[in-house]
């Protein structure tokens, strides 16, 4: 990417060298800058891809990769919110969506809502999750080779989700993450009870996730990553190294230290500085 030398050289920024990570400068390239204003550049910056469809990161070069990566689930691993598809095997898709809807948007109580959903669920056979996995559920483009290169390199990445255990479990192993958290759904008699397992695993508990997978790591919170893009995610995104709001409600795109609107979740990699021919694909 091209950028004009006057608002940098306003800020006393100077540039250095830049390179493509990707095949061209089209997919992806870092310009280094030296600066003593990191916040200018990033104010800088941010003016100059105003209305350009791509997406960037301003940062430190020093410890952009990342030892642990914290990824949500739904809407950001995957392509959909899993308990709206249950809801419409239930037959309540637009009641749930709207609040799951609201919910991400932060303007309910993630935990009286989820409950609120789940109890619209009660009486929906179980073999329905396994239906909805296979016939809902994929992979958004991205999401293995990101998981797959971090830990090829040896970081650790851990799915959470506000969601629940059935859906992490199948695309924790699909994804390549290393291990999985998130909320159990109530069984009885072959059919879901209606109920959720306490305590529900919400904001707090992603951002608890967090801060225990890098201490038993013995990194510090600077060499995580955490992408998601629900209000339940703010916590979880503002506390790690980088965070990175992936399609995102606007009051997560609005906290988190970078956004990903255009690009798959391949972005994720070059904003850490690897190179395409890095890239685990398999």
């Amino acid at each position: 990417m091209d950028f004009s030398l006057e608002p940098l050289a306003a800020i006393g920024a100077r540039l250095g060298q830049t390179e493509d990570l990707g095949s061209d400068a089209l997919v992806a390239q870092d310009t280094f800058i030296e600066a003593d204003d990191l916040g200018a550049v990033r104010k800088a910056v941010s003016g100059l891809m105003a209305g350009k469809p791509a997406d960037y990161c301003v940062q430190p070069a020093e410890g952009r990769r990342k030892r642990l990566l914290i990824a949500d689930m739904d809407s950001t691993i995957i392509n959909v919110e899993c308990i709206d598809e249950l809801a419409d095997f239930a037959g309540v898709k637009d009641k749930v969506a709207a609040i799951t809807e609201r919910a991400m948007r932060g303007d309910l109580d993630f935990e009286a809502a989820l409950r609120e959903r789940v109890a619209m669920l009660k009486g929906l056979p179980l073999a329905d999750l396994q239906r909805a996995y296979d016939e809902r559920v994929r992979l958004n483009p991205g999401a293995r080779t990101l998981v797959r290169t971090m830990t090829a390199h040896g970081a650790k990445a851990f799915l959470v989700s506000g969601g629940f255990s059935f859906f992490t479990r199948r695309v924790a192993e699909a994804a390549g993450f290393d291990a999985n958290r998130a909320n159990t759904l109530v069984e009885a008699d072959g059919v879901l009870a209606g109920t959720v397992g306490e305590p529900i695993l919400g904001r707090e508990a992603k951002l608890a996730a967090l801060c225990e997978e890098a201490a038993a790591l013995g990194v510090p919170l600077s060499a995580t990553l955490a992408v998601g893009d629900g209000a339940n995610d703010l916590a979880m995104i503002a506390a790690s190294g980088l965070g990175v709001a992936y399609r995102a409600k606007p009051i997560v795109a609005a906290q988190a230290h970078a956004k990903v609107d255009h690009a798959d979740l391949t972005a994720l990699l070059y904003f850490q500085g690897y190179r395409a021919d890095e890239f685990v694909t398999d």
